[in-house]
């Protein structure tokens, strides 16, 4: 088969075996692109499960094309039924993707890179190569290039939680808001636990800061505010 035939095999409106195998191919490999980038991220969905959801994608859209073309003759059958449940399938291994833990949230760009994926899987599906690679391209520049340079410009705000234990019973967060102001942090809500059989106080922050926060210097001031601080710390959790 030389170059020519190639060409034709694989941009050909019906499916063959030349180019089922190659929309199949370049569908794992643009797959695995982003799945390395969320491996590399360390997100526990990586290249295998991007790829498989790409080569998935694909796969069912080859076999909307497929049915109407050789079990009922139909030229332009309507390839979108299959198609159409993946759009919406693939949002359970969205869901499943996003972790929920006590006032954290993780795996919202995983779960939207899921989903884009299968997109770019029915792309290929379909016959659309440089389309595809193209969204392919333009999504690891997306999730390298875009979150480089939101942490260099220290526009990216986290959710964080600082957990402060004192020796005493007490209820006046005063202080603490005004300090918080002085280091750019925002207080969007408190916990506070009370154990008066010792007696304690537990309060957690649960603060949005930049990533150039000086966390060791508001430590340091937030244990001034009172004598009787017994630990200070930042976690992602919620301590009940």
């Amino acid at each position: 088969m030389d170059f020519t035939c190639f060409l034709d095999q694989i941009n050909s409106l019906d499916v063959n075996l030349t180019n089922a195998s190659y929309k199949l191919f370049l569908s794992f490999v643009l797959g695995s692109a982003i799945g390395l980038e969320r491996k590399h991220k360390g997100q526990r969905a990586g290249m295998r499960t991007f790829a498989l959801i790409s080569v998935g994608a694909t796969l069912a859209m080859l076999v909307s094309i497929y049915i109407p073309q050789v079990y009922m003759g139909l030229k332009n059958g309507d390839p979108g039924r299959i198609a159409a449940q993946v759009v919406s399938g693939v949002g359970f291994l969205g869901a499943g993707a996003i972790i929920q833990s006590k006032g954290s949230i993780r795996g919202l760009t995983t779960a939207a890179g899921i989903w884009v994926t299968a997109m770019i899987g029915l792309a290929v599906g379909s016959g659309m190569y440089i389309i595809s690679t193209i969204a392919t391209a333009l999504i690891l520049f997306c999730l390298i290039t875009l979150d480089k340079y939101e942490k260099k410009l220290h526009i990216i705000w986290e959710n964080k939680i600082i957990r402060l234990k004192l020796g005493s019973l007490e209820d006046d967060i005063t202080l603490y808001k005004k300090l918080f102001e002085q280091h750019d942090v925002h207080l969007s809500d408190k916990y506070i636990r009370y154990d008066y059989t010792q007696p304690v106080t537990i309060i957690n922050f649960m603060i949005r800061t930049k990533g150039n926060t000086n966390f060791i210097k508001l430590f340091e001031q937030m244990a001034d505010i009172n004598a009787k601080t017994l630990s200070i710390t930042l976690t992602d959790e919620v301590n009940n």
